[in-house]
Formats: C-alpha cells, structure tokens, sequence
C-alpha cells in the first residue's frame, strides 16, 4: 500500500486529542516520505547482499522512499537511506538501484555522515528528514485513510549544503560500492550506467541539475575510473535474477499508478498484457474513483498469484478509502496472512477494524494489532495516533496521552511530550506498563536538555 498525501482525508479524533492541541493536520505541498511494504522488501532484498558486504546487517539499514519526481539518494541519520521515486522511475533496470544503494553504503562504512549524528536516533523518519534539512517544519500529527505521516521538505539549497560530499568521498564510496557489488555477486553494470546518465548535467548550470548531481558531483574522471574497474569485472555480462527484473517493472508500474494515475493509459496501454502492466490500470483504476473496474481488475491479477500479500493489501485500501470500509477487513487480514512479518500491514488492518465498529470488542482488537505493529516499525508515527484513538474511543484517557506523548517526541515537538506525559502520569497507575513509558518520554526529554 503506498501512503501518499494525495488521498488523505480527516481521521475522526476523540475530544481529548483535540483538547491537547494536537488536531490532525493535512500534509503540506511538496515532497513526502511514502510508505509501501512490497516495495520495500524488494529493496531490502536486492541490497541484502552489498549490506553484508559493507559489514551491516540488513536490519540496520533502513531505505525510506521519498516522493519526487527529482532524482536523488542519500544517507542522514545513520545508517538510513533515502531514495527519491524520481530515481526508481528514471532506472532501467534493478541492478543501478541496487549500484546507488551499494554507493550510499559507501558513505555508511567511509564515516563520511558527520554532519547527520545530531539526528535523534528515536525520531521518527519524517522529523529526521526535517532535521537534516534545517528547515524546522512541523510534521503532521495526524493522517486518514491509508496515509502515513509526510512532511514537505525544504529548499534544495539545505539539502545541497547539508549532505553534499567531498569528491574525494564520492571516489572512494564508488570504489567501495563496486568492492561490495562484487563481494555480493551482483553485476556492478548498474552502478556504472547510472552515474553515466547523469554525468552528462556536469556542464550545466547548476540549477538545472539534479539534486543527485547536486549532492554528489559527478566527474569524468569518477566514471572513467569505474569503467577500467567494470572492464575487469567477471560479473560485468552475469544477467539480474528474473524476480528481480519483475519486481522492478511492478515497482516502477505501481509508483507511475499512484503518483500520476493520468498518465498510465500512455505508458501501460491495454496492448500491454504484462502483469506490471495490469498491475498499473488497475490501481490508476481505483486512484481515478473507477472502482468496480480496479476491484474487477485486482481480483484477476489475485487468480493469477493467489498468495501474493500486495495484491489483497491493494483491494482492502481501494475499499477502505472508498468508504467500504467493513469489506475492507477480509481483504487486509488476508494480506497479513500471507505477509505476517509487515508492520504496515497489521497497522492499516487494525485502522480499518477501528473504523468498522466502534464496538469496545473491536477497539481492543486494534490495540492488540498495534501494539504488535508498534514492535515492527517503531518509528511509525501513525501506529501512536491509531493507538491514541483507540484507546481515548475505550474511555483509557491517561493511557491515549501516553501515546500522543510518544508521537509528539517522535515528531520533535518535545514541550508537548512533556505535557502530554505529565497530563498522563496523573491518571496513571504507579508500576503500569503506561506509566513507565511516560517516564521514559520524560526521561529522555531531561537527558537531551529539554525545558518546559
């Protein structure tokens, strides 16, 4: 399910999220960081091997997708990766993901992220990316439907200052890149054909250049040194695994169907047989309000790969953000079935049993999916709004503070931590579970220096 500010749309609060002052907002115009479990475990399974290589574990290493059409990548925060769509739809294959990826963990093993260690390491990633931009936005603190919390990001201008590198960096994060490529067995073709494209902006102004170019210039030098090293490469004809090459093309089909839903008559025409094809027309189905033809269209592509998670998981949001909410259920629950490892998809199951029955039973079997989910995507601001709802909807108002604290640390917005957690310990038992995690907010808050 990918989570983008296009469709948000109001998540009814209780009144005491409303009372605190902290009232759901809508994302900003701009870039936004997205969400979408099938597509980020197939970038974790392409870069699990350069990962290793690089001497991390993969799951140290987080790839957050962000969306925009410019193309760039680029580490903040320790070991977390940011990829622009932009870059996964201007690719041609999954081996020069995989060669930006390998680059970026260049900089990770070279210590070139000085300037990104004053990220909280317990901030969630959309106030991360704030503040590595410098650009004091609020994050949101509340989103509906399938969306996850975004936040506009800054001027270019911050981001080049900020994360720009040395060309001396840049050369030995491709050499390093090109060692893990090997180390890993995958043909290294990707890093090399990537860079060149963008190689040919070096002569340009500056403000018609990408942002990748921007942040890590590009020589002639820096691609001729990895083409002497491609040309002695034994992997430099080994092809891309076949499920590889598929998930990109339904990677690039599904990203173009979300954002720009208009365009995919153009790039996938009903000619188009392929699953990636159909995979489009029918998501820009549902995204374009067609929906009996993509839920037509989805159980097709469900006939065909009766166990493929993503599939249930796109019929359950087309439904729920459609106001069927109830038909929802099955769907999601399903796609958790088959995907029991997915944080994001227990979360949007327990928003759609939430909003299906206000019925106590319901509520609490939400609390029990997020609670679980909150273990698997900790930094997922939303699983502490959805837990906030559930329990201000079950009368537990101290308990729903407790959360909202937790989400307004996450985003940064640390005075109202602190009042939320002291507001909580008030109505809280001594040796709760609850009450030791406001103590916690607090805790940390005293320990970063944090006044009231």
């Amino acid at each position: 399910m990918l989570c983008f500010p296009g469709f948000l749309r109001a998540f009814v609060l209780f009144g005491l999220v409303m009372a605190m002052g902290v009232a759901p907002a809508f994302a900003q115009p701009g870039r936004v960081l997205i969400r979408d479990t099938e597509i980020e475990t197939s970038l974790r399974e392409w870069s699990k091997g350069v990962t290793t290589a690089a001497g991390l574990t993969p799951e140290q290493v987080r790839i957050i997708l962000v969306q925009s059409p410019d193309v760039n990548a680029f580490v903040a925060g320790g070991p977390n990766i940011f990829i622009y769509t932009g870059l996964i739809q201007k690719s041609e294959n999954p081996g020069e993901v995989v060669g930006v990826i390998a680059h970026e963990l260049g900089h990770i093993a070279g210590g070139h992220l000085v300037r990104t260690r004053a990220v909280a390491d317990n901030a969630s990633f959309e106030a991360m990316l704030a503040t590595v931009l410098g650009i004091g936005v609020a994050v949101l603190s509340g989103d509906g439907g399938a969306a996850a919390a975004g936040t506009a990001i800054g001027q270019s201008a911050g981001l080049n200052r900020f994360l720009s590198h040395s060309r001396v960096q840049e050369s030995s994060s491709d050499q390093a890149a090109m060692k893990f490529l090997e180390t890993a067995q995958i043909n290294p073709t990707g890093l090399v054909s990537f860079l060149n494209k963008l190689s040919s902006e070096e002569l340009l102004d500056v403000s018609q250049q990408s942002a990748y170019m921007r942040t890590h210039p590009i020589t002639s030098d820096r691609i001729e040194a990895l083409k002497t090293r491609l040309e002695q490469s034994a992997l430099k004809d080994q092809p891309y695994p076949a499920n590889w090459v598929e998930q990109h093309a339904r990677m690039k089909a599904k990203l173009l169907a979300f954002i720009s839903p208009q365009q995919v008559t153009l790039a996938y025409p009903s000619s188009n047989p392929s699953f990636a094809a159909r995979y489009a027309r029918a998501i820009a189905a549902y995204r374009q309000n067609r929906l009996q033809e993509a839920l037509s269209q989805v159980d097709e592509l469900i006939q065909e790969e009766p166990d493929n998670p993503y599939l249930y998981e796109l019929k359950g949001q087309a439904l729920y953000e459609n106001g069927r909410i109830k038909e929802s259920v099955a769907p999601y629950q399903k796609a958790l079935d088959l995907k029991p490892q997915s944080g994001l998809i227990r979360m949007y199951l327990a928003q759609a049993i939430m909003e299906a029955s206000p019925d106590p039973s319901a509520q609490k079997r939400a609390m029990e999916l997020l609670k679980r989910a909150e273990r698997d995507e900790p930094r997922t601001t939303r699983i502490k709004r959805l837990l906030a709802t559930a329990a201000g909807r079950l009368g537990q108002e101290a308990q729903a503070r407790v959360y909202l604290a937790e989400e307004a640390f996450m985003q940064g917005r640390k005075g109202d931590a602190r009042a939320l957690a002291n507001a909580a310990l008030k109505g809280l038992p001594a040796q709760s579970p609850e009450t030791l995690r406001a103590r916690d907010v607090i805790t940390t808050l005293d320990q970063d220096g944090e006044q009231n």
